[in-house]
């Protein structure tokens, strides 16, 4: 079986977040397997998608900027009849963040979370009521890596107010409080075929709050207490239960896990902080290709 591993255009912006090449290694340790794999840009003009077996959703971390381009990807490969991980429908599900507001629905915790649609002219000064805070994040529906991403307190309104009219000219975003927790680090929770695989905390550095490592970010290879991986399953459980890959981003309020993200696009896995991490994937994917 010949296997796509979809990448994009390599850019610096991207590939200088974090220290660690992922994707190299890993097709490395495939190959050393006996895995027949390789990368591809998903964009790549005049690609031979038809010389593989199954496709899996590494890293496009450029998708978000070439939305329409990326869904169009999708529905070629789709009608194709390309075997893709993970599925057609679970990506285009999880492209946008309005899919949060499906697990909050169903019960579970989330960051509290409200949309501006597109073409809208929201009162921001309404949302520090609507949600209980002093300080409010906002950030596109369709974003990584915290592009186009705003803090907004009662001491900047007036003057962001008409950036976010401005914003939302393009693309819908949405409001969350800013969460103070952040500051002590952002949980990673890893699983390949719905099974726990390691965990990780991401701390941003002093006065800053993105934990990416492009902002000053650091991670700490710990694990996380029995009773956080046991919150991260359940969101597995529930609404991802079927993905080759999945990452649960959350951080821990009062006590528990509550939701920031579910990655099922194209998450960087953090491979190389756990020791076991890259065999778990390869088992994995075995499974699929079986």
């Amino acid at each position: 079986m010949k296997i796509a591993f979809i990448s994009y255009q390599i850019q610096e912006r991207y590939s200088a977040a974090t220290e660690y090449d992922e994707d190299t290694a890993l097709l490395n340790f495939l190959l050393n397997k006996g895995v027949d794999c390789k990368r591809m840009v998903w964009n790549e003009p005049d690609a031979d998608w038809q010389q593989f077996d199954m496709a899996v959703i590494k890293s496009p971390w450029d998708y978000h900027e070439n939305f329409t381009d990326f869904n169009n990807w999708l529905n070629n490969r789709e009608a194709e009849g390309l075997k893709l991980l993970n599925s057609y429908q679970l990506i285009r599900w999880n492209s946008d963040k309005h899919y949060l507001k499906k697990i909050s629905d169903a019960g579970f915790k989330i960051i509290p979370s409200l949309f501006l649609e597109k073409n809208t002219r929201p009162f921001l000064v309404d949302f520090f009521g609507f949600l209980a805070a002093q300080k409010l994040i906002i950030k596109p529906c369709v974003s990584a890596g915290a592009k186009n991403t705003l803090i907004i307190d009662r001491d900047n309104l007036n003057t962001l107010q008409e950036e976010v009219y401005r914003l939302l000219q393009a693309e819908s975003y949405m409001v969350q409080p800013f969460m103070e927790e952040v500051r002590e680090g952002e949980w990673s929770f890893l699983f390949f075929n719905g099974k726990y695989s390691h965990s990780l905390l991401k701390v941003p550095k002093s006065g800053d709050f993105r934990v990416q490592q492009f902002f000053g970010g650091n991670i700490l290879e710990t694990e996380a207490p029995a009773e956080h991986i046991k919150a991260a399953q359940s969101y597995i459980d529930h609404f991802a239960k079927d993905t080759f890959y999945a990452r649960v981003d959350g951080l821990i309020v009062n006590g528990e896990l509550v939701l920031m993200e579910l990655e099922l696009i194209e998450p960087y896995l953090y491979l190389n902080n756990h020791s076991k991490a890259m065999e778990n994937y390869y088992q994995a994917l075995l499974q699929h290709i079986k």
